[in-house]
Formats: structure tokens, sequence, C-alpha cells
């Protein structure tokens, strides 16, 4: 076969053969550059160590120390040129260093592995996200918190099947987001934790023959302890996946959220108003307002959950220690982390902006007879009725109400006794909707005062 068909074979893309073939598809240059600062970091650290324990003199230390600050400085003012024949940051880093500091150079890679190096960066990348993510949950939390506080006595229909079940209060309804985020805030926190150990001087599986410090390395990164099992560390990757599992999580909520600020401020509902900043016109309806930042959330959730499906993927059949099938464990968790704290940032934004519009939360809250359960609580607590026959009766009263087109207490007091003789005058204190969200005083429920407990503790808690 000659060389022409051959490149044919391959396709225009590629046309000088295989060769190029296998450097586009070895090269991870194009994504890993992003971990360049916590490359340089690592590369630091280890340099320290190893001038420490006698490894390397203290002048190629500081030559070397030096020469990082300045590759690091041509990377962050973009005249650094990346290369795809150096494969990755680590070589491109290592090539310049050369360049710009000579055979000192050649020693900083003494006593690890591009395995236990890319393990460290990846970690630090990750750790960097986890505090960023728990920036931007702390950051939404203290909006939803505020917005709980300025209407924790507003009515509002709750819902069950998307159809009105019982009055709550609009503090209640946004302190439910406080509790889920804040369980994704300590899902981050927990996960940041638990991964926070160096895999640095674990090399390339077995460890090293140099007289090196472990701790020393971790310290000065800012880990916890090195990784205790080498071969586990550059193995590892659960670190990664537990990102994209919190993220995922996360982004569910996001998601249900955004999915309800999609549904509230539609022209149907009018619950709220989103802020000109988070929504968009249209470009041929003019009377259109569209909550496109709530809807563009709402989707994000799609490609979190992809990346986590696709490392798991990857990890799932590899044999321990280092395969290069985990140089695909980088762009999945990238593209999920820049969704995630875009996601984040922008709910955060909208919950600030956003305005409930009382009225029309109030006139949905008496709406669909969403107090017959109080008429039901009343004649088991008031009449000692058992629950299942007030049930009952309540349900009788429901089918009379909606067939004179009226709600629960238009009825008059000869409509309910001709349905049940016990029922007195006293019901119609339980079934407007303020009285009915006021009695529900059991801890976590949606009275005024419990909200504002509940929004005092979150206050506690974020000044903490």
């Amino acid at each position: 076969m000659t060389d022409q068909s051959s490149n044919q074979m391959w396709g225009g893309r590629f046309a000088a053969g295989p060769d190029a073939i296998m450097e586009a598809i070895n090269a991870s240059i194009g994504f890993d550059k992003r971990m360049a600062a916590q490359d340089i970091a690592g590369s630091r650290a280890h340099a320290a160590m190893l001038a420490a324990t006698g490894v390397i003199t203290d002048n190629d230390a500081e030559a070397i120390r030096e020469g990082l600050l300045t590759v690091l400085s041509e990377i962050e003012s973009g005249s650094f040129q990346f290369s795809t024949a150096l494969e990755d940051i680590h070589m491109n880093v290592e090539a310049r260093l050369k360049e710009v500091i000579g055979e000192p150079a050649g020693r900083l890679h003494t006593g690890r592995s591009r395995n236990d190096q890319v393990a460290t960066d990846f970690k630090l990348w990750v750790r960097d996200q986890f505090d960023a993510a728990e920036k931007g949950l702390l950051a939404l939390i203290k909006a939803l918190v505020d917005q709980a506080e300025a209407g924790a006595d507003w009515v509002m229909p709750g819902f069950t099947h998307l159809q009105t079940a019982q009055p709550v209060t609009w503090g209640h309804h946004m302190m439910a987001y406080v509790e889920m985020f804040g369980r994704d805030l300590s899902r981050v926190r927990d996960a940041r934790a638990r991964m926070n150990e160096s895999p640095l001087g674990a090399a390339a599986l077995a460890g090293t023959s140099f007289p090196i410090d472990r701790d020393m390395t971790a310290s000065a990164l800012g880990f916890d302890r090195p990784a205790a099992n080498s071969l586990d560390a550059v193995s590892d990757r659960d670190f990664a996946l537990e990102f994209l599992s919190t993220a995922s999580i996360c982004a569910v909520h996001l998601s249900r959220f955004a999915e309800e600020l999609v549904i509230w401020s539609s022209a149907q509902f009018r619950f709220v108003t989103l802020s000109d900043r988070f929504s968009t016109g249209s470009s041929i309806m003019p009377q259109k307002k569209n909550p496109d930042a709530a809807e563009l959330i709402r989707a994000k959730v799609g490609r979190i959950f992809g990346a986590n499906t696709a490392l798991m993927m990857v990890m799932k059949g590899l044999p321990l220690a280092y395969s290069k099938d985990m140089q695909e464990d980088k762009e999945q968790v990238f593209d999920a982390a820049d969704n995630w704290m875009l996601a984040l940032a922008a709910m955060e934004g909208m919950v600030k902006d956003m305005t409930g519009n009382r009225e029309s939360l109030a006139a949905a809250a008496g709406s669909g007879f969403s107090t017959a359960t109080d008429l039901a609580d009343w004649m088991v607590r008031v009449l000692k009725v058992p629950f299942r026959d007030a049930h009952h009766v309540t349900g009788a009263l429901v089918a009379m109400a909606e067939g004179r087109g009226c709600d629960l207490p238009d009825l008059s007091l000869e409509d309910m006794q001709g349905v049940h003789d016990g029922i007195t005058e006293d019901i119609f204190t339980v079934l407007g909707v303020e009285n009915s969200v006021n009695s529900r005083m059991s801890y976590g429920g949606t009275a005024p005062a419990q909200v504002r407990a509940q929004v005092k503790r979150w206050k506690e808690i974020l000044a903490g």
C-alpha cells in the first residue's frame, strides 16, 4: 500500500499518517494545561524537599524554584508556547524549565513519576473546585435565607403532584431549598476532607529508593497527610468521582428549583418576577419575558450527570495501578466544574434579584380547597371523630363546594351540618389560609414563627 493510499485511509485531518494520529490521541496538553499552577506548585514543593533531604543541592533547588516562577509567569501572561509533541503539562513545564535554567532542571524529576505527579496536580485542582463550590453554595444559601426572612409570613399554596395540597409560607418554601443546598455543602466539605491526602512521592507505583520526606511535601501543599499506599495513591480517582457525584446531586437540586422558577414566573402562575438580568425577550413576541437562566441551569444537570457516568465507565475495568485510560479523567471533571460553578452563580443571582408576588401567592393559597386537611384535623381534635371518618366528611364537603363553584369557607354552617351535625361555628377559625399556616407549629413546620426560628438557626450557621 502506498503512502498516498495510507494517508487517504487515515483521512485529511491526519495527513502525516499514523504518527499524527498517535500524537493526537496521546497528547493531553490541550486540556491539562488548566492544571499549570497546580503542577508548578507541586514541583516547587518537591524540589524544596529534595534539597532538605540532601537529594539535590540547595543551589539546584534555588535555580529550580526561580525557573518555575519564570515559567508560571509566562503561562499566566499568555506568552508560554504549549507543545502537543510534549504531550502534557508536566513535560511542557519541564522542557521550558530546562531552557530557562539548564542542567538543574533535569534533577527535578528525581524520586517521582508522572503518575504521582498527575495525581497530585489533579487532586490540587479538584480541591480548589471544592473550595469554589463551597463559596458558591454559601452565597446561594444566604440569598435564600434572605428571601425566607422577607417572606416568612407570606402565604402560598403548597403542592403535591403539582396539585394544590395545603397552604405554606414563602419563607418555608425558601428554607426547604436551604436545607437541600445545606446537605450539598456538607457533602462538599466531607468529600474535600476525605480527598486531602498527598500522592506525591508514590512515584510510578512502588514508592522510591531516594530518602524523600513525603510529610514535608504533603504539608507544603496543604494536604493533611501523605497517602498511605503508593499503589493506591497513583490508582485512585475516587476524589474526582466524589466531586462529580456531589456536583450531580447538587445539580438535581438546582434543576428542581429552576423548574419551579420557570413555572412560577409564567403568566399562568405569576408567583415570582425574575429580573431582566436573568431573563430574555422573544425575537417575535414582544410580550414575552423568558426565564432563560433557569432553563439553562435545568439543562446543566445533563452535562454534569454525563461527566459522572463517563468517568465511572473509564475507571470501572482498570487494574491497578496506572493505565493510559486515566488520561480521560480530566475533561469530564473540567466541564462539570465549569458548569456547576456557573449554575451556582446564576441561581444565586436569580434568587437575590427575584421578587415574590405576594398578592398572587396569597390568592393561589386559598384555591383548590387547600384547607381541607385543616377541616378534617379540626373534626378529629374537637369532635373526637376518627381521622378516616373526618376524611370522608371533608371529602363530601369538598364535593359540595366544587359542585357550587365555591371554596370551603364559602359554605354555610347549615351546609356543613347537613353532612355532619356536630360541626359548629368554630370550624371557620381554621378554614382561612392564614389560620392554617399559623397552626402548623410543629418543629420544621410552615408557621411563620417556625420559619423565623429556622432563619435564625441558619444565620448562626452562616456566621460561624
